[in-house]
């Protein structure tokens, strides 16, 4: 194990891993997007991690999401990511969440260590817009992610501030909601210019907190993944 970051290594140079081992990122949300960015972290050599989710794997989950397979339906997503990314890294300082984020419990995370970077995977709005606007308040940098569903090119996803986006549903929901909290500052985030397919939204109620879900596709969750990825490791 101990010549395991020897290719990030000679990529980044010992400086930079070193600065990536010293660092804490927190991760919240580990769906399709979630689950990817955090292992990518991870690989990367992040010291230590918080990670936060509530969910438990669907069957619904195994087309797109890093730690649904057949025989973990049932159990936490949170369990299971973190259970993976301790057999990436024994030395990783690892703290796992099993829960639902809801408004007022959002301060006391944040507050709860000395993060370097937060990186919002959350598909809901409120508690999304509740970590943003508490984690820019703080000065944390954070990157967030917006809408992988309905959509399949890969070529149209990248970074810009929340301003700027477009075709994007849940960027338009987040920017309106933000503003109604008086939440002004630039927010870095994910998103796609694709038009989203419409015909692939579909009504569910076997979810918690929310009233629709999209179509999505294996890899389109993990792109965002890996640009979340990206953009932490890079500022680090």
């Amino acid at each position: 194990m101990n010549d395991w970051k020897q290719r990030t290594e000679i990529l980044l140079g010992e400086e930079r891993v070193k600065q990536l081992q010293e660092s804490h990122v927190l991760v919240v949300g580990l769906g399709g997007v979630g689950a990817y960015a955090a292992e990518l972290i991870c690989r990367a050599g992040v010291g230590e991690m918080t990670i936060v989710d509530a969910d438990i794997v669907q069957p619904s989950n195994i087309n797109r999401q890093l730690p649904a397979l057949s025989t973990t339906i049932g159990q936490k997503k949170a369990d299971l990511v973190g259970k993976r990314l301790k057999e990436i890294n024994p030395d990783l300082k690892l703290t796992i969440h099993a829960i639902y984020l809801k408004d007022e419990n959002i301060p006391k995370l944040l507050d709860s260590a000395k993060f370097d970077f937060v990186v919002d995977a959350i598909d809901t709005i409120s508690p999304k817009c509740y970590l943003i606007a508490n984690a820019l308040q703080r000065k944390l940098r954070i990157i967030s992610s917006m809408g992988a569903g309905a959509k399949k090119d890969i070529t149209k996803v990248q970074f810009a501030d929340i301003k700027d986006t477009y075709h994007c549903g849940l960027s338009k929901a987040v920017r309106k909601k933000l503003q109604k909290m008086g939440i002004k500052r630039k927010l870095p985030v994910v998103f796609s210019t694709e038009q989203p397919d419409c015909n692939a939204v579909l009504l569910t109620d076997n979810e918690q907190n929310k009233k629709s879900t999209c179509g999505t596709v294996s890899y389109m969750p993990a792109v965002f993944g890996c640009h979340l990825a990206e953009y932490v490791i890079r500022k680090l």
